[in-house]
């Protein structure tokens, strides 16, 4: 019996220690691959990417805004103006396609400075189901009318960075976007007898305050997200502005990157003056897609 309790002891320890070996060494080999994948992913300074901290970034691209419009311009003598929805009113198209353009200048580590441009012309002709004030003319239901509204957007920024590290940041924005506006109505056709056209065009300047912040997630990978508002009122004039925008760029080659985004604007203006007296009211949202060109040295980025 005692030779039998030994022959099954001495295989049954054979059998355990080779088991732990090889669980030891799988489990050391596993812990390094591990290890040289998180190594690999993280073997990079921000500062040296291609794409990241540089001095000047240009930006192209095209947008597919989704438009809400309403204006409202009353006429001399105390007559009030249809407040117009343009898109219900005036058959203009909901979802338009559009282009903007953007420069980024990095002055130091912490500041930035920003201009962008963005251009949308919209027109429409539709038979009115409603009566119309527009100005000093009235436009009767059943009018057939063709309208037009050029919106170009000029937005001028300055960017601190309160916390600004290799591979993150996170600052204040202040500056202001300033909207050139160009919005006519007309008879066409042979709707009545008379026949008349009017337009009204606008420079608004609003400024805003908002936060900014940019993240490195990986070598080829950045985010960048900004949310601003302002609202202000001087004399004649009442405006408020909220704007937001977030934007994934992905690094093709060296210093060409693709970036795709969302971006989305609220804007709405009171004017009572001698010129020009209603409201414009104006917000658009939707997605982006943009190729960047970053260049010239790097900022000097510190980890402390």
């Amino acid at each position: 019996m005692k030779k039998l309790v030994y022959f099954l002891i001495i295989p049954l320890s054979f059998f355990s220690a080779n088991a732990q070996t090889t669980a030891e060494i799988t489990d050391e080999n596993t812990l390094t691959t591990v290890k040289n994948s998180s190594d690999e992913f993280q073997n990079y300074a921000a500062d040296d990417l291609p794409w990241h901290g540089r001095r000047f970034k240009a930006t192209a691209g095209v947008f597919f805004p989704v438009n809400n419009t309403e204006v409202e311009v009353n006429g001399t003598g105390g007559r009030i103006g249809t407040d117009i929805d343009f898109e219900k009113d005036l058959g203009f198209e909901t979802n338009t396609v559009s282009f903007f353009g953007a420069f980024e200048w990095r002055a130091s580590r912490r500041s930035r400075f920003n201009l962008e441009y963005f251009y949308l012309k919209r027109n429409s002709e539709k038979t009115l189901q409603k009566e119309i004030e527009f100005q000093d003319h009235t436009y009767p239901v059943d009018a057939r009318v063709s309208a037009f509204l050029d919106n170009q957007m000029i937005r001028f920024a300055y960017g601190y960075a309160i916390i600004s590290k290799p591979k993150y940041e996170l600052g204040l924005l202040i500056g202001a976007h300033v909207m050139l506006a160009d919005v006519g109505i007309g008879l066409v056709g042979n709707t009545i007898e008379a026949s008349y056209r009017d337009n009204v065009d606008f420079t608004a300047p609003l400024p805003d305050v908002g936060i900014w912040g940019e993240f490195v997630l990986g070598k080829k990978v950045g985010l960048y997200a900004n949310i601003n508002y302002f609202a202000l009122k001087i004399n004649d004039i009442d405006g408020r502005i909220i704007s937001y925008n977030l934007s994934v760029l992905y690094n093709v080659y060296k210093n060409f990157s693709l970036t795709a985004g969302y971006t989305g604007l609220n804007f709405r203006l009171d004017v009572t003056k001698p010129r020009i007296d209603g409201f414009f009211k104006w917000g658009y949202n939707g997605p982006t897609l943009a190729a960047t060109y970053s260049f010239g040295n790097h900022v000097k980025f510190y980890k402390h």
